[in-house]
């Protein structure tokens, strides 16, 4: 890393939630620490508007046009202006019918441009704030399975990991302001909204084990206000070893009592013996009970509480370059959850890795001539995986069924631009190229079609070397020669089913990079 990517700059985050308006001033240091220097919050009743109306209402929208005025001020304070500010909006806003007028108003009034942030990279910013937290605890994460949850006004995010593998990312319809609106819509009892919240989970733990047997989670970590508050009644003052206060452990009995016993409270007593605000104590009974519930379903005896939220992910994400170590972890937990969904549809795991790396192999002998950079790498990497999963509903037209199955997935660290990449280029590792009649090609931004294009054509000559599924073509090393791109099999086996693939499904390489592929 060069001198000046690590000089050390102020940023300034702001997330607009369901429930407030919180901004976050820090010192980052451009190789992934932070130092906190101001923060400031405002209560929003963006989630309650858009949950019962599906619109921010104008009162609201003129609100935070006022809390943002005062957010520039502050962050004028530190000599930056509202184009140096990131500023996310999370599940309400996503929701929102009004959420195009509303980021335009933003931005004309108070000069703040908002990112409307999707689910999957909530995890992403999420996983980055845990890993923050727990930098010297790693193992925490990597000895054994391990849950990672926070429950929000309007969604429930939860990460499943395997030994530190990424085995799952999920976000749940699942949220305190949500469900509030809901029960109190209804006009139903107390022991209906226990009833309610059982069944929601429930439901959503059937489906986590199907990629992981919560029993065999042994690492529960809960992020969120609430949790900070059950941690600071339950747990002695920081957490085990270097933790200090960047997480605390709570025992699994003492952190069950202390969510019934607060689930039984009023949002009056939760003020009043709690010491909360309003706004907090209306959804904190449900928000533990959510997590009290997803808890029972794991083999974990404690609870481990970082002291972090989406803002801190976020200010690590806005850190200039962090180091290519974690950069490398990222991407190995993105490959991870794509091989996890792999493993959902039971693909060919040997087959599916071994097109992946033959595809990256051309990849990196194409630099020149595909003109892309690491991130489009990924997608290959990801696609190459999942190129087959289709087969799980039915070989014949296997191509267009994984194409649905990823497009309607989630993995980790890949936001809804990414997938549709991705589930293109699955679509089109086999039969016809893309065509004009192709809404799903077609919808996609020029400089993706293109991106899909290129990868699509990569992925096809890696299948076609592995047509037998036997990955016979091991070692191969690739070259340029002329109009042709050789590919070199070491060994003397007899290659001549490969090379009757590869002369079926190299049309679309030369098409798009000039050569013709050729196995020597």
């Amino acid at each position: 890393m060069s001198d000046s990517a690590a000089v050390p700059r102020v940023v300034a985050v702001i997330e607009i939630g369901s429930t407030g308006i919180r901004l976050v001033v820090a010192e980052v240091d451009g190789i992934g620490g932070f130092k906190v220097l101001d923060r400031a919050g405002k209560q929003s009743r963006i989630g309650r508007d858009v949950f019962t109306s599906g619109m921010v209402s104008r009162e609201a929208v003129r609100e935070c046009m006022a809390v943002l005025a005062a957010f520039r001020e502050l962050i004028r304070g530190y000599g930056l202006s509202p184009k140096d500010a990131r500023v996310i909006a999370t599940s309400a806003l996503r929701e929102a019918q009004n959420r195009d007028t509303f980021v335009d108003r933003v931005a004309l009034q108070t000069g703040f441009r908002v990112t409307i942030v999707e689910d999957i990279e909530e995890n992403h910013l999420m996983y980055l704030g845990v890993q923050h937290a727990l930098q010297d605890e790693r193992k925490l994460l990597s000895r054994s399975n391990a849950l990672i949850l926070e429950v929000g006004g309007g969604s429930t995010e939860i990460m499943l990991l395997r030994r530190g593998k990424m085995a799952g990312a999920h976000s749940l319809r699942i949220g305190t302001v949500r469900i509030d609106e809901q029960v109190r819509g209804a006009g139903v009892s107390h022991a209906y909204l226990r009833q309610f919240l059982e069944d929601n989970v429930r439901t959503a733990c059937d489906h986590l084990n199907a990629e992981l047997p919560l029993e065999s989670v042994k690492t529960f970590i809960v992020i969120g206000s609430d949790a900070r508050l059950a941690a600071s009644r339950l747990s002695p003052a920081g957490g085990v070893g270097e933790g200090g206060d960047d997480y605390a452990i709570v025992d699994r009995a003492a952190f069950i009592a202390f969510a019934d016993e607060v689930a039984g409270l009023s949002p009056e007593d939760c003020v009043a013996r709690l010491r909360v605000p309003w706004g907090d104590a209306e959804g904190i009974g449900s928000s533990l009970s959510i997590e009290r519930l997803f808890l029972e379903r794991t083999g974990a005896e404690t609870v481990v509480v970082p002291n972090v939220s989406i803002r801190e992910g976020l200010l690590l994400s806005t850190s200039l370059g962090p180091d290519a170590g974690i950069e490398a972890e990222m991407r190995a937990q993105v490959v991870a959850s794509a091989a996890s969904l792999g493993r959902k549809f039971h693909y060919d795991e040997a087959h599916a890795r071994h097109v992946a790396d033959l595809g990256l192999g051309i990849y990196d002998a194409l630099v020149r001539e595909h003109g892309l950079g690491m991130r489009e790498r990924l997608l290959l990497e990801v696609a190459g995986l999942l190129h087959d999963v289709g087969t799980f509903i039915k070989t014949s037209g296997h191509h267009k069924h994984g194409e649905y199955i990823v497009a309607n997935s989630e993995i980790f660290g890949l936001n809804r631009g990414d997938l549709t990449i991705v589930a293109n280029v699955v679509r089109y590792h086999r039969k016809a190229p893309p065509a004009s009649t192709h809404v799903n090609f077609i919808a996609l931004p020029r400089e993706d079609r293109i991106v899909v294009m290129k990868l699509a054509a990569i992925v096809r000559v890696a299948d076609a070397l592995d047509r037998g599924h036997d990955q016979r073509l091991r070692d191969a090393t690739f070259e340029r020669r002329e109009e042709r791109f050789v590919i070199r099999a070491p060994g003397g086996a007899d290659l001549s089913l490969e090379r009757l693939s590869l002369a079926e499904k190299g049309d679309m390489f030369e098409d798009v990079f000039g050569l013709e592929p050729a196995l020597s």
